[in-house]
């Protein structure tokens, strides 16, 4: 199968050298459930993930001779690691089966957005826009969210909107929209010399007190979110680069006046040959970005929910080149010290023939607008007329799914 070529063409918010916007006065969610101090963290996994490698039926009868040679099991080398009686985890993602065991992380399997044809751009667009067709490409289903939320309780004179964080070098359609954004992604560039901002401040001090603002909010938040140790050493289809993107978001998100929600964007999920020595790297990088958040966020980790999704999900049977070509139904990742976890979410259909969408992918039986939904209700205090009016235009139909939210 011919894929799109994936370059990234959205806004990008900020440039390589970690230079961002405002956010001195970015206020708590007042109404958030139970009186929380929530943090949301959607990541958006770019290519397609394999759900039935990553969270592989280990129990279905028909599971080994769909997956043959890249079929896993939970005894031998390689193992699997058990999640139930019935589903297992990628042995590259020991840090999200610690959580599931600690309770603090979940899979939704068998689960999808509406879209149910096999292009990448279509297939990102339904997922971030919100909308149930593509082609609505002007915001995207968080920024509508952050939109619409009650303000907060720590606003400030001038400040009255609650801002979320755009991760990375290119905003996610996800995050994109009319509430005001935060934007950082790792630096690539040579640190400059220790003279040089104050230079730059006493130059614009004088010429521009505006500017001079926003740049000494952007060199202060560049240093909370990278560190003094930190230089990005790969980009967001590497492990390394995923791992570091998640570590200085975490640091902005656990800062006490810092943001409440982020977007990520991982690329490189589209396995059509080689599926088992690419989604090992892949996964280590995802796996290792669990844990980054965890330790970065520290306090705040009780009251944050990540939720880690995916365009589609990948055909049931492998092709000719040891991979897996476009598909349907996929798996969800949830963690968080705010999320019921230690459980596998699924309404199983099944892996025989007569139960694959068009006798070749994995059914989705789970739509995924629901676990937003339930998240955002629960968690947020978002309004279930907001999130089917505005957030997911179309989705009367589609109910909150409770019970997400510990």
């Amino acid at each position: 199968m011919t894929c799109e070529l994936m370059t990234p063409t959205r806004r990008a918010v900020l440039g390589a050298s970690g230079a961002l916007f405002a956010w001195a006065f970015i206020p708590r969610f007042a109404h958030a459930a139970g009186g929380r101090d929530p943090r949301f963290i959607p990541i958006i996994l770019r290519g397609a993930l394999d759900g039935l490698t990553a969270v592989p039926p280990v129990g279905d009868p028909d599971y080994q001779a769909l997956r043959q040679a890249i079929a896993m099991t939970t005894s031998g080398p390689e193992a699997a690691l058990p999640l139930d009686s019935f589903f297992a985890l990628h042995p590259s993602m020991p840090n999200f089966n610690r959580l599931y065991r600690a309770g603090q992380a979940a899979v939704v399997h068998a689960s999808a957005t509406p879209y149910r044809d096999r292009s990448h751009f279509d297939g990102q667009d339904v997922l971030e826009s919100g909308y149930e067709m593509p082609g609505r490409v002007e915001s995207g289903w968080l920024n509508r969210m952050l939109e619409g939320l009650p303000k907060g309780d720590k606003v400030s004179p001038g400040a009255s909107e609650i801002r979320g964080l755009s991760v990375g070098a290119n905003a996610p359609l996800v995050i994109r929209g009319k509430a005001p954004v935060l934007g950082w992604s790792p630096s690539t560039l040579q640190p400059v010399s220790d003279d040089l901002p104050p230079r730059l401040m006493d130059l614009y001090d004088h010429t521009d007190p505006l500017f001079a603002k926003i740049l000494t909010e952007g060199i202060s938040t560049g240093k909370i979110a990278a560190g003094l140790d930190v230089k990005a050493k790969g980009g967001p289809g590497d492990p390394t680069g995923m791992e570091q993107m998640a570590r200085g978001a975490a640091r902005l998100l656990a800062q006490d006046d810092g943001p409440r929600v982020a977007a990520l964007a991982f690329e490189g999920w589209d396995t059509h040959a080689g599926e088992v020595d690419r989604l090992n790297k892949l996964l280590v990088g995802l796996d290792n970005s669990f844990a980054a958040f965890q330790q970065e966020l520290g306090p705040a980790w009780k009251d944050t929910a990540i939720l880690v999704a995916t365009e589609f999900g990948r055909t049931a049977q492998v092709n000719g080149t040891q991979g897996t070509d476009h598909g349907t139904g996929t798996a969800a990742f949830l963690a968080g010290g705010a999320i019921k976890g230690g459980r596998v979410i699924a309404d199983w259909p099944g892996l025989k023939q007569a139960q694959l969408r068009d006798g070749r992918d994995l059914a989705a039986t789970t739509d995924l607008r629901a676990v937003v939904k339930g998240i955002a209700v629960d968690l947020l205090g978002a309004s279930p007329t907001l999130l089917a009016r505005d957030v997911f235009p179309g989705s009367d139909h589609v109910l909150p799914m409770k019970g997400l939210i510990a």
